[in-house]
């Protein structure tokens, strides 16, 4: 799977409180469409996808929401895109598909999630990199 495009058409932050002791943060991935698309730019041999996701991050109770819509394009081998789009006739997907696109959302999402997290505030989605001091060696 090749990525060829990645936008987002949603982008909705809202929080809801200040502060609460217990913290829990839900994440959602939600593909809406996956449809063929025809493209005169592109010269390839693969075939062109275009998705609709959304992805959503909940944190509880009741503290702050975060949601994304987006768009993304892909390039996948022939017999791949056939196979998925067979499936997404019945809204399934090939499992080794649908863990490369949910890592790709993800991995993009998580991103602009992490920068608006720091705007307002609030505690990452994400265990982020931390230095400790450590015994000495001699």
């Amino acid at each position: 799977m090749k990525l060829l495009g990645f936008n987002f058409t949603k982008i909705q932050i809202e929080k809801l409180k200040e502060r609460v002791n217990e913290l829990k943060i839900g994440t959602r991935i939600d593909v809406s469409e996956i449809k063929e698309a025809k493209t005169g730019i592109l010269k390839t041999k693969d075939e062109i996808l275009a998705i609709k996701f959304k992805y959503g991050l909940d944190y509880e109770p009741g503290i702050a929401k975060l949601d994304f819509e987006g768009n993304l394009i892909i390039s996948l081998e022939s017999k791949e895109a056939k196979d998925v789009l067979r499936q997404w006739k019945d809204k399934k997907m090939p499992e080794n598909f649908r863990m490369t696109l949910f890592n790709l959302i993800l991995r993009k999402s998580s991103l602009k999630a992490l920068q608006l997290e720091e705007e307002m505030n609030l505690p990452t989605h994400i265990q982020l990199p931390t230095l400790k001091i450590g015994d000495k060696k001699e």
